[in-house]
């Protein structure tokens, strides 16, 4: 007889999946990762058939099933508003994969991976930035984080357009001089933002290799250029501005609390930026604690599914520490 999984763990990314399979002691019975989920570009029923390819595996690789009392923890990119999430419960559960499904924006996983207790707020800047924010009561705070008809801004494509613009008008004359306007080009072996307009408008540079010039910036900005230092420092303070918002809501202002930092920019220990958020914080929310997510957001995901199944906190540890 094979192994009794509990619950079904996903953090579903644009680009990978992970899932892993937890018992109800809290013990990983297997895990196994694939491609992104990307509903927007493929429709809900083929971004669901690429997270059953990815649990089938799971399950063969213990020898497991789901029970009666299975639940599935879904924390999904591309799921930014409670519609969508609700959307993809339902056709989650069309799949009866587990008699119970929740569905979360993955920004909810690194969150709860982050705390020991589902209280807190987080924030994650990766190819784009959001910020989320939970209390043991079930309450949220949460962004619609689709872009800049929702007030985004941040993010590291946006950074790297950022970059960009500043480096084209520095090279015409119609902005301020600054080091970028040599460094991005640089970056790609070309002499001139010129150059590297028409690369990119011409797609001799990919769209997708612009994320390369978010460390420029950055280096750029470490290097004393001010018009870089001018937009790193603004980064901090929507990373600032989006936590207090959410702290707020949640009337944690003034409260003992994790804020959680996550995804590739904000976990790249840049001085300036991990600096002026610190200073900027202690001034909104002297109270919250910054706290740095190491953790997989596939542990969050688990972390909330053993909320869900009300769990004793033992398991939760136990759950925890096969991460540490």
């Amino acid at each position: 007889m094979g192994v009794n999984v509990s619950v079904v763990a996903i953090d579903a990314g644009n680009s990978k999946t992970d899932v892993a399979l937890i018992g109800a002691d809290g013990t990983v019975l297997s895990t196994a990762r694939g491609g992104g989920f990307q509903p927007p570009s493929v429709g809900i029923d083929a971004a669901l058939d690429v997270l059953g390819a990815i649990l089938n595996r799971a399950l063969a690789a213990c020898g497991g099933s789901i029970g009666s009392r299975g639940h599935v923890s879904a924390c999904l990119a591309n799921a930014d508003l409670p519609v969508e999430e609700a959307e993809l419960t339902e056709a989650l559960l069309d799949r009866k994969w587990a008699p119970t499904v929740e569905v979360r924006n993955d920004t909810f996983a690194i969150l709860r991976a982050g705390v020991d207790e589902p209280r807190g707020v987080a924030v994650v800047c990766g190819a784009g930035i959001n910020c989320v924010g939970m209390v043991p009561d079930g309450r949220t705070a949460r962004f619609p984080a689709i872009g800049r008809i929702s007030g985004d801004w941040g993010g590291g494509s946006g950074l790297a357009e950022e970059a960009l613009w500043f480096a084209a008008r520095a090279e015409d004359g119609r902005g301020e001089a600054t080091e970028l306007a040599r460094t991005l080009p640089g970056h790609f072996g070309l002499a001139s933002m010129y150059e590297l307009i028409e690369a990119l408008h011409r797609g001799r540079i990919p769209p997708t290799a612009r994320h390369e010039l978010t460390p420029v910036l950055f280096a750029t900005s470490a290097a004393g250029d001010p018009v870089a230092r001018a937009v790193v420092d603004r980064l901090a303070d929507e990373v600032v501005a989006m936590a207090s918002v959410a702290l707020t809501r949640l009337d944690l202002l003034d409260e003992e609390v994790f804020v959680l930092l996550g995804g590739s920019v904000l976990t790249a220990g840049h001085p300036q930026l991990d600096e002026r958020i610190a200073e900027l914080l202690a001034a909104r929310a002297p109270e919250a604690t910054i706290r740095v997510v190491a953790q997989p957001p596939v542990l969050g995901a688990g972390l909330l599914g053993l909320d869900h199944t009300g769990a004793a906190p033992a398991v939760h540890s136990r759950l925890r520490a096969q991460y540490a």
